[in-house]
């Protein structure tokens, strides 16, 4: 006689159904979008990197960009495993040139300064990112 052989799969239930992990969810968020300022930023950006990327093909050729791309792709898969110290992400940031924009998080706290925060569990981090979990790596704020 051949055993079947049953496996039960190893996920939470969602990407944030469980709210012992991840907190309670609220409904507004799901059914407003962002701030309309919020949008018009994300768009403009979006824009300007498009005309940045034709004004490098044009000067330096079609290749150029498609390389800068893929420095893009790689630099950004590099992180430090979660735990206490986020990545930086430091060569991304000097490649796309966001190492000179002054955010908020330099002349306000940075969230993670916060009283609120909570700390990102390091089990869970590493099973969500070898994909037998689902789910933020960290919960952000309580």
């Amino acid at each position: 006689m051949e055993a079947t052989k049953t496996t039960i799969p190893h996920e939470i239930g969602g990407i944030q159904n469980d709210p012992l992990r991840f907190g309670l969810q609220g409904v507004k968020s799901d059914i407003v979008g962002s701030h309309p300022l919020q949008s018009a930023y994300h768009s403009a950006k979006s824009t300007q990197e498009e005309m940045k990327r034709k004004i490098l093909a044009n000067t330096y050729g079609a290749a150029f960009p498609l390389k800068m791309d893929l420095d893009k792709q790689i630099l950004s898969r590099f992180q430090r495993p979660p735990g206490a110290i986020p990545s930086s992400m430091l060569g991304l940031e000097a490649l796309t040139g966001t190492l000179e924009d002054f955010g908020f998080e330099d002349y306000l706290n940075d969230p993670r300064d916060s009283e609120t925060f909570r700390p990102s569990d390091v089990h869970h981090g590493m099973e969500v990112r070898l994909g037998l979990s689902k789910g933020p790596v960290c919960p952000s704020f309580i």
